[in-house]
């Protein structure tokens, strides 16, 4: 993700050198759907880069950019594909569901590997590369308009090595040239399109481009021919550029050491930032469209519960929870299906990106576990196992790893000539007439109480603004503007009567969807977002009281260390894949763990400890920090790099610096170098205490004149620093771990809103204690409470223990 100075410089060398502007490197201001879209990292990115043009930020520009936006899909890897193909390339080796989607295009698409680079090299060609991923709607755009178009192939054929990467296969090479992209154009997202020389460095890039010229910019075949001319004419120059803009790449991205820790003021300027972006009608933060920002929602979690009675800390708490439940009534929400959409286009949160990732269930699975826990709204408690329910349902393989994501795009009905985004999940008024035909209670219809409390419309409730193609005329996305009171009063029902309408109406609806064709599934399984998911299972489990989600956590655990483990090497692996048997492949060449797939496992795996209280889990997530820190930790600087440096085709290693749809690997590692410093109580022990604490300490050093000038760019960074500063409220409970006593206090803690919290429970009849602290309990469990390195006495008492855990955490001045 391009940081602010990388912006700024990049953009500076645009408009100021003169070979980058005869090359016409901002000729396309119409190239880029969405700035905001900017998927896992990218919230904010209105905020932080100015786009060329107003229509970039603008959510309805993404239905417009196309004159097909309702078109024939490209054939994914879940559907027939003809007996002969009448053109096969490299790809139909790969794995990814994303690359398979290409493997019968004429482009001669190679996968990102040697053979590719080394091609280029030889016939000192240009190469295009073409990143994006298999539930990306544009992506099947251009696939359709540009690469599946002979004309448009035998172009790129004759004058490019033409590379095609999943970018959830390869982060790396996707933040890399995202940063380009990003920084050149002032906006970013997928497709991405870039030219490089045969040394990969960047020379022009994009996002979508249409084939033909259109607007007074040039379409996909202009730009090729444009580009292609130039290079056999002067390529010295376009190579000359490129030297510099990596040089300046790598300058902007360095980070400086800082003489000290940012203090307070840095959060309470990152909380008066999400104040002031604040919208109190439907919550979230600022303007469509609007993201579900988990990392703004934990980091605002975690200052409500350092101190329960500050004012400031109960405004957080009301913005947190008012916009979880706006999120949950809005159409982002599958009110039929269940789990949550990408983003909401508008800002009602109505009609959605309709694609699902897993990040984001896992993620929202914390936070609204955290709104259960601060308020015990049993809302929240049903979100959580909605979320739960979706992805154990159509995300999970059968071994216990979680798949990556489904599309927003699905045909209308089997044999239909095109696919059509959100026709899974989209009515018609006339359908639902069908379906609940001769359903009555107390003389109304369940039709009329359905329609009344889901918003649904004769002619459709989707507004103009976002209908501008009408690809959703006469068409009703579920949301909830009012109450259950309301309905309720309304139709003369009881709770009990109005919830069994709506839940046989659910139920006919989830029957009438299943009939229709699918969205494609992403059968990819990764790492990272499997450790995310661990998390999620294992803090809801905690939360809500439920084993069964804990076991799901164990299962994933181990179906990551199973497959997504090297026992020799002790290194992760990025990704593995469904095969077409069901069993599990890991390609012909397993791309390597990244430090997002170390950090957000850590994670993982120290909630599932506390959720599991077996220390296994905190073992193997001591192993792969120092794993980590082998392969990522910058020496020089501190901080790690988000790849590791046994890749020599990546021509930048980069930090990340911003928290958005995910946090970034640092601001998980930070968090992750507290909790495993706090179970090593300050040990001499090389693999704990001081030393992951020093890290911890560099790495904010690193990071210290972000989190001081923007800290809303790194809120989960953010909530580091506070755990940091007040050190992580630690619960050590000694006792029997099947003494109904131990789980007893065991619960309480489980029980409250205490974020970076440290819980260990140790047995006196096994040894070594899980924390030195821990002493012996006799024959009478107890627990200590522990903050700022100072511990309590020991209590017995589930009222005491109550008592003390829900004392301020903050620093008593």
């Amino acid at each position: 993700m391009p940081n602010s100075r990388a912006v700024l410089l990049l953009r500076r060398l645009s408009s100021s050198d003169n070979k980058l502007k005869s090359f016409g490197i901002n000729h396309n201001s119409k190239e880029v759907f969405i700035s905001s879209a900017y998927n896992q990292r990218d919230f904010s990115w209105c905020a932080r880069v100015q786009p060329t043009s107003s229509y970039l930020c603008n959510s309805q520009a993404l239905r417009s950019l196309s004159d097909k936006n309702i078109i024939k899909m490209a054939t994914s890897s879940t559907e027939a594909i003809p007996k002969q193909p009448k053109f096969t390339n490299k790809l139909a080796n790969e794995k990814s569901p994303y690359l398979l989607q290409h493997a019968h295009n004429p482009v001669n698409w190679y996968p990102w590997s040697q053979e590719a680079l080394e091609k280029a090299k030889e016939e000192n060609k240009l190469i295009f590369l073409s990143v994006g991923y298999s539930t990306c709607h544009w992506c099947h755009v251009m696939e359709v308009e540009s690469f599946e178009n002979e004309e448009v192939a035998n172009i790129m054929n004759e004058h490019f090595i033409n590379i095609k990467v999943d970018r959830e296969e390869r982060p790396d090479i996707d933040r890399l040239y995202m940063h380009f992209v990003m920084a050149t154009t002032g906006s970013g997202g997928w497709p991405m399109s870039v030219f490089l020389t045969p040394d990969l460095k960047p020379i022009k890039g994009g996002t979508y481009y249409p084939p033909e010229d259109r607007y007074g910019y040039p379409g996909f075949k202009t730009l090729l021919r444009i580009i292609a001319e130039k290079w056999k004419l002067n390529n010295k120059m376009l190579v000359d550029m490129s030297n510099n803009i990596v040089e300046l790449i790598k300058a902007a991205t360095k980070l400086d050491i800082n003489p000290s820790i940012p203090s307070e003021a840095s959060w309470l300027r990152c909380v008066q930032k999400y104040i002031s972006s604040y919208e109190p009608e439907f919550g979230g933060f600022g303007t469509a469209p609007k993201f579900p920002h988990v990392p703004a929602f934990s980091f605002l979690f975690h200052y409500y519960a350092r101190d329960k009675y500050d004012q400031k800390g109960k405004q957080c708490l009301d913005m947190c929870l008012h916009s979880l439940k706006k999120m949950a009534k809005g159409g982002i929400h599958d009110h039929i299906s269940s789990g949550f959409a990408r983003y909401s286009t508008d800002n009602h949160w109505h009609v959605p990106h309709f694609e699902k990732m897993l990040y984001d269930q896992a993620q929202l699975a914390v936070v609204y576990t955290d709104a259960y826990l601060a308020n015990k709204d049993e809302f929240f408690a049903d979100v959580v196992r909605d979320i739960i329910m979706y992805v154990n349902r159509d995300l999970r393989h059968d071994f216990g790893g979680y798949y990556s994501a489904e599309d927003a795009d699905s045909y209308a009905y089997f044999g239909a000539p095109h696919k059509e985004e959100g026709a899974f999940y989209v009515w018609e008024y006339d359908e639902l007439e069908k379906l609940f035909t001769n359903k009555i209670v107390k003389s109304h219809t369940y039709l009329e109480i359905f329609c009344d409390y889901f918003g649904v419309e004769k002619d459709g409730n989707v507004s103009p603004d976002a209908n501008m193609k009408g690809e959703f005329d006469n068409k009703n996305v579920l949301i909830v503007y009012g109450s259950e009171e309301e309905t309720m009063e309304k139709f003369n029902l009881s709770r009990e009567e109005f919830r069994k309408v709506i839940a046989e109406c659910r139920e006919i609806l989830r029957a009438a969807q299943q009939k229709r064709p699918r969205p494609h599934l992403d059968t990819k399984l990764l790492c990272s977002w499997n450790g995310l998911m661990i998390s999620g299972l294992a803090r809801a489990g905690q939360g809500l009281e439920e084993k069964s989600y804990v076991d799901d956590a164990i299962k994933t655990a181990n179906f990551i260390k199973q497959y997504l483990y090297c026992q020799t090497t002790k290194q992760l692996l990025h990704s593995c894949y469904k095969a077409e048997d069901g069993t599990i492949n890991q390609g012909e060449i397993p791309i390597k763990g990244f430090l997002d797939d170390y950090a957000f496992l850590i994670r993982g795996l120290l909630d599932l400890y506390e959720a599991s209280l077996d220390i296994e889990w905190l073992k193997w997530a001591r192993e792969l920090q120092q794993k980590q820190d082998d392969l990522f930790w910058d020496c020089d600087v501190g901080g790690y790099f988000t790849s590791s440096a046994e890749d020599d085709s990546v021509i930048i290693r980069l930090k990340e610096d911003q928290d958005s749809a995910e946090p970034a690997g640092n601001s998980v590692s930070c968090h992750n170098l507290l909790r495993l410093a706090a179970y090593a109580d300050k040990s001499p022990a090389p693999e704990g205490g001081e030393k992951e604490r020093e890290l911890a300490k560099k790495l904010l050093l690193a990071y210290a004149k972000r989190l001081t000038d923007t800290p809303n760019a790194l809120p989960e960074m953010i909530s580091a620093l506070m755990l940091y500063n007040d050190s992580p409220t630690q619960v050590l409970i000694s006792g029997g771990y099947s003494d109904p006593r131990t789980l007893e206090l065991v619960r309480v803690v489980r029980s409250r809103l205490l974020p970076g919290r440290v819980l260990a429970v140790s047995d006196p009849n096994e040894t070594p204690a899980v924390l030195s602290r821990i002493r012996s309990a006799g024959d009478v469990p107890r627990a200590y409470v522990c903050r700022r390195y100072a511990c309590s006495l020991p209590v017995t008492d589930v009222k005491q223990l109550e008592t003390l855990l829900d004392e301020p955490a903050v620093k008593q001045q």
